[in-house]
């Protein structure tokens, strides 16, 4: 297996804010499948268009796997103080299938589309931005996915329930 990983977010682009995501993927990924060569990209700007650029050069070089964390939440939909979040739009318009699901909240962090899908034969999944929420994601994929019969829905599904769990019941609408 081929994985590649995108973060996104001005924050990570920055260096304001740590990427710990992504060596978690690593280290699970590396654990789940032994012979997977993974690339981690340069984070990319909450901008669609970017976003969307550097997935298809990504997807030009035939990975199985694209998982790309941040750029989940409703951000500056829910205020204009909050960052912009573009990768679940990226994705719902670059990809040829996929599959979505959405968290509502009483906040502007928790709104969270988690989008599952393909472009050509390779797998692309988004997860969170905060390391909790994208590393419960993981896992609930880890769990979802078999190589032999990728189920989108399944995938899909899983993800965002372990989001969701990470919320007090009272948190969510």
């Amino acid at each position: 297996m081929n994985a590649a990983i995108i973060p996104t977010g001005a924050e990570i682009l920055a260096g304001t804010v740590l990427d710990t995501s992504s060596a978690y993927i690593m280290q699970k990924l590396i654990k789940y499948f032994p012979d997977c060569i993974v690339t981690k990209l340069c984070p990319a700007a909450d901008v669609q268009d970017i976003i969307i650029n550097k997935i298809d050069i990504c997807v030009k070089s035939n990975p199985d796997l694209i998982i790309i964390t941040g750029g989940s939440g409703g951000g500056h939909r829910y205020s204009s103080s909050l960052a912009c979040d573009y990768t679940h739009s990226a994705l719902s318009e670059y990809l040829d299938k996929y599959n979505a699901s959405e968290i509502y909240g009483k906040n502007g962090h928790l709104w969270c589309r988690l989008v599952c899908g393909f472009k050509n034969d390779c797998l692309v999944i988004n997860l969170p931005g905060p390391y909790a929420e994208a590393t419960a994601a993981f896992d609930a994929f880890l769990e979802a996915f078999d190589m032999n019969e990728i189920d989108i829905v399944k995938i899909n599904n899983q993800m965002i329930n372990a989001v969701y769990s990470k919320y007090p019941v009272s948190e969510v609408l």
